[in-house]
């Protein structure tokens, strides 16, 4: 166990005592309540509040609906689904820009900023094979935010070198500008910005293998005490996939854990300890 962590809470999350729900076209788990799954204990982690991974069926998905007041990312585990709203223009996803139309598959996240409203659809249109991603939302620290969409494509070779930061607090903060909203520049260069004092990223595991996460990116961050750290663990693998944290607590494909009263600066060495490698998401929020 790392030495800096001896002061750190961990409370796994199993995946089997997720809320669950299968609607034929849509196999969905939530970690937090959601729709018809509703418990008390589970409502946020600091400004984590929704984390559901979902398999879609081919030629299905979620019809045109509106969010409001919400950072909403989908990190895409294998398949590809298409995502229109109301700021895009239709047309074909074929060789269209991204400002038309979106088809993200694995390797991308696609986050988009609600805020005073914004509609949008998510399908996967593909004929014969379904698509398993996670979709995340985060509290922003400030209501009726313009609305606002960013992508990001993170390859398997990163991933595989270490924790990738994908997404860190918007630089300007609560104050910011209409400018610098516009401009949208992230604290880690690179990375989707927002509104929130949130970070996220992934990594792969070789089994046998480790790799550290650390916490607030080290001063990439507003809060730094107390910071609320998930760590979840996709089902990628047919079970195959395990990860121990620094208390020797073992995870399983679907699992989680929520790690308090940790501060900016820590370390958090994650080892992969199945037969397969581990593919690892962090989410890291005031």
């Amino acid at each position: 166990m790392s030495l800096s962590l001896h002061h750190a809470r961990i409370v796994a999350r199993r995946s089997a005592d997720r809320g669950h729900a299968n609607h034929g076209w849509l196999d969905t788990f939530h970690t937090f309540s959601f729709a018809n799954y509703q418990d008390a204990t589970f409502q946020n982690f600091g400004a984590l509040r929704v984390l559901n991974e979902d398999r879609v069926a081919p030629k299905s998905g979620f019809p045109t609906h509106t969010h409001r007041n919400a950072e909403i990312f989908s990190y895409i585990i294998s398949g590809e689904l298409t995502h229109r709203d109301s700021m895009m223009s239709k047309g074909s996803a074929t060789g269209a820009s991204k400002d038309q139309f979106y088809r993200i598959q694995r390797g991308d996240v696609q986050f988009t900023t609600g805020g005073s409203g914004i509609s949008h659809s998510e399908h996967n249109e593909h004929a014969s094979n379904p698509v398993h991603f996670l979709q995340i939302w985060a509290i922003p620290w400030k209501k009726d935010l313009t609305p606002k969409y960013h992508d990001l494509t993170v390859s398997e070779h990163d991933k595989r070198q270490g924790f990738v930061i994908i997404i860190s607090p918007l630089k300007a903060g609560v104050g910011a500008t209409e400018k610098e909203e516009e401009t949208a520049v992230p604290v880690v260069e690179g990375t989707i910005p927002i509104h929130a004092d949130v970070l996220m990223g992934a990594a792969i595991i070789d089994n046998g293998s480790s790799a550290t996460w650390v916490v607030g990116n080290g001063g990439s961050v507003e809060s730094k005490r107390d910071r609320h750290v998930y760590v979840h663990l996709p089902m990628t693998n047919g079970g195959r996939s395990k990860i121990r944290l620094p208390d020797a607590t073992v995870l399983g494909e679907g699992d989680g854990a929520f790690i308090s009263n940790i501060n900016d600066g820590d370390s958090l060495q994650i080892e992969s300890v199945g037969v397969v490698e581990a593919e690892v998401v962090v989410l890291d929020s005031a």
